[in-house]
């Protein structure tokens, strides 16, 4: 993915600067090291409110910025390496790296450490944070307020099963460009359930069915097997159900694989392309 375009922080005019001897632009720029600081951070193709949401960010991600410009940041994602356009008032200067995330599908965040006290806000699924002092059940975060202890774990701990991470999200709203339970496509719920096992995976399907796992057989599918079609991709639950987001449901949905291939075979995204066997 040397010269994707979605994955090189260069435009005709601006470049990144370390991409000097690389790519010809009319400036080259140094880096600023940021973070999200809302829930969801939507990241589009162009510095346009209405533009379309290419990917989205959750909070506390790293986002490397390259211009800040009329109310935009634009850049490359830290975890993906996506480029694009972030609202400015979605940013924060990053001060020092996370060290936890949230493993809960959402953390209600309190205003002190008090399951009385009315929530102030809530952070979705793999939301990377700090934590400091600790009132159980409560921990504090380092951006203010507190959540549950047990929602919060070390950047460093993995998920067991990331098969049974895509799993709880059964039900969520199809959502070109999301990875949320608020919201999901196909690629980012396989995306999100491997980040949680700290398995590194790209953004859109055809760079995951590039670069994760090794082709197997249609025969001998099992339970963590990615099926990808042409702009899709599907996780086996079982040897005969699969769980991808999709339009026909218009939400995280499990069917049986047969099911599944038959109408995407006859109205979507046409044959399988490949079938990638993953290890976490």
């Amino acid at each position: 993915m040397a010269d994707d375009p979605r994955v090189i922080p260069a435009r005709p005019d601006l470049a990144a600067l370390h991409l000097k001897d690389v790519v010809e632009a009319d400036v080259y720029a140094s880096p600023t090291q940021m973070r999200v600081s809302v829930p969801l951070a939507p990241l589009t193709g162009s510095h346009d409110a209405e533009g379309e949401m290419i990917s989205q960010l959750i909070f506390g991600e790293s986002f490397t910025a390259y211009e800040n410009d009329n109310g935009w940041v634009w850049g490359q994602t830290a975890l993906d390496g996506y480029v694009g356009y972030i609202p400015e008032a979605c940013m924060m200067e990053a001060h020092g790296e996370a060290t936890h995330r949230i493993t809960a599908v959402q953390a209600l965040v309190y205003p002190e450490p008090d399951f009385r006290a009315r929530p102030i806000g809530a952070l979705p699924f793999a939301s990377r944070v700090s934590t400091g002092e600790r009132s159980a059940p409560f921990v504090e975060l380092d951006v203010g307020g507190w959540v549950g202890e047990v929602t919060v774990k070390p950047i460093s701990d993995k998920a067991p099963m990331w098969v049974a991470t895509a799993e709880r999200f059964k039900g969520a709203p199809y959502l070109w460009g999301g990875r949320s339970a608020a919201g999901f496509d196909c690629s980012g719920l396989v995306q999100i359930a491997l980040h949680s096992a700290n398995v590194a995976c790209p953004r859109d399907s055809d760079q995951q069915m590039a670069s994760l796992g090794r082709s197997t057989s249609q025969a001998a599918l099992r339970r963590g097997d990615l099926v990808f079609w042409k702009g899709h991709v599907g996780i086996m639950t079982s040897p005969e159900k699969i769980l991808h987001a999709n339009l026909h449901h218009m939400e995280v949905a499990e069917e049986t694989f047969a099911a599944a291939v038959d109408r995407i075979g006859k109205k979507e995204f046409g044959d399988i392309l490949d079938v990638k066997r993953i290890t976490a």
